[in-house]
């Protein structure tokens, strides 16, 4: 499927009249379709490199290494999550996927402890924590500016979710779908699903797979070119939005038989809020047309009840 592509240079560095075509392109692809490839996304293609390059030694690594990185307690939110644990909301069967996750690094007395637990070291690959931070670091900046042009799109004021997502507990998230080994049950390597989050940035996944699903309730390939990153609407923005901007479903399935002994990776940055941000949907998003489809949340709320529905949390 052709997504549409926006120039995220254009909003950034651009005249005035570039930035609200810019906000009004990205706009109108989140109302329409949902996802958006953008180019000149200001992430260094070398960093970019260097972590996936990263991310393949670590999962390389013999599974004992790998679980003791496995923390009990932290629902999957920092350190690794070994195969088969996570399942999308309204389904039992379990990915085929093991991942890691980095979080939110604060310095002490920014942001309580207990909402943002150090993130897991990993010794065994040199520059291991370094990347992550600074890849977290990169997405941060290009989703806080998308974020922005969002914002003068809904007419709220570019800096509507400035305060929302200093410090934020975003998610950036390393996944291994491993080789096939034999007759899958299943074509689907991560069943359908909404993302959780605000946005979702998608750099450089290493093989096809992602499907979203049309208004015509098809499923359709999409991978970006060389350069570009996919971004999707979540549920807290769909939330907040009264439905107006559409965090759409989509999944990764199997590659085809000839590429069955290959593993896939992919790193999404999953953008969220402060967990005291409210989720209460936009007076602008609400009409007779239009009525409130949704009670108050506040994004903390929201996601202790999305990690319980998907398996993360007990």
């Amino acid at each position: 499927m052709n997504i549409p592509v926006v120039d995220l240079d254009l909003y950034v560095n651009g005249t005035e009249a570039q930035k609200v075509q810019f906000s009004q392109e990205l706009g109108k692809a989140f109302e329409e379709v949902g996802f958006v490839a953008v180019k000149n996304h200001g992430i260094d293609q070398v960093l970019i490199d260097k972590v996936y390059a990263t991310v393949q030694a670590f999962f390389k690594l013999p599974s004992d290494t790998k679980k003791k990185y496995e923390i009990p307690g932290l629902a999957g939110q920092r350190g690794y999550t070994s195969f088969g644990k996570e399942h999308a909301k309204g389904s039992d069967a379990p990915d085929l996927k093991e991942f890691f996750q980095y979080g939110q690094t604060v310095e002490r007395g920014e942001v309580s402890p207990e909402e943002y637990p150090d993130n897991v070291q990993v010794g065994e690959i040199a520059d291991f924590n370094q990347l992550f931070l600074a890849t977290y670091r990169a997405f941060e900046k290009s989703g806080g500016a998308l974020l922005s042009a969002i914002a003068e799109y809904l007419d709220l004021g570019k800096g509507y979710f400035n305060e929302h997502i200093h410090l934020g507990n975003s998610i950036l998230r390393a996944i291994h779908y491993p080789p096939i080994t034999s007759e899958p049950k299943s074509s689907i390597r991560a069943e359908q699903h909404e993302d959780i989050n605000l946005i979702t940035l998608l750099v450089g996944a290493s093989a096809e797979g992602l499907e979203i699903l049309s208004k015509q309730n098809e499923w359709l390939p999409i991978q970006a070119d060389n350069g570009e990153i996919v971004v999707n609407v979540g549920d807290m923005l769909q939330r907040l939005t009264n439905d107006r901007l559409k965090s759409t479903t989509h999944r990764v399935v199997n590659p085809p038989r000839e590429k069955w002994g290959t593993s896939r990776y992919s790193i999404p940055f999953f953008l969220h809020p402060k967990s005291d941000m409210s989720l209460a949907c936009l007076s602008s998003c609400i009409s007779n047309e239009h009525p409130k489809h949704y009670e108050d949340y506040t994004a903390g709320q929201y996601l202790d009840e999305r990690l319980r529905e998907i398996g993360l949390k007990k």
